[in-house]
């Protein structure tokens, strides 16, 4: 296995945070499921800083976006696989 470019801390979890400096937009990451240290692939639809989050499927406005295995907010705008997930298409429950 090559190094990490994105780590997913639980398999419950759809989005995975960006351990690497200047992630690029088609790159094809090695993600690592800290869990069970398991490993898939990935493409990166868009260029993501350092410790931003990259969508693991297809989000909807309303759904939930979990990251280790906790519930930390919900889509406001559609998130396809391998896009940026920031505060532009999520938002927290709390407020």
């Amino acid at each position: 296995m090559s190094i990490p470019h994105l780590l997913v801390h639980d398999h419950k979890d759809n989005v995975g945070v960006v351990v690497v400096e200047e992630l690029k937009a088609g790159t094809n990451m090695t993600c690592v499921v800290t869990h069970d240290d398991s490993d898939f692939e990935l493409e990166s639809r868009h260029d993501v800083p350092i410790g931003h989050k990259v969508a693991l499927a297809d989000l909807d406005v309303g759904d939930t976006i979990f990251k280790y295995g906790e519930d930390i907010g919900k889509v406001v705008a559609p998130i396809k696989k391998g896009e940026h997930v920031h505060v532009h298409n999520v938002k927290t429950k709390r407020w």
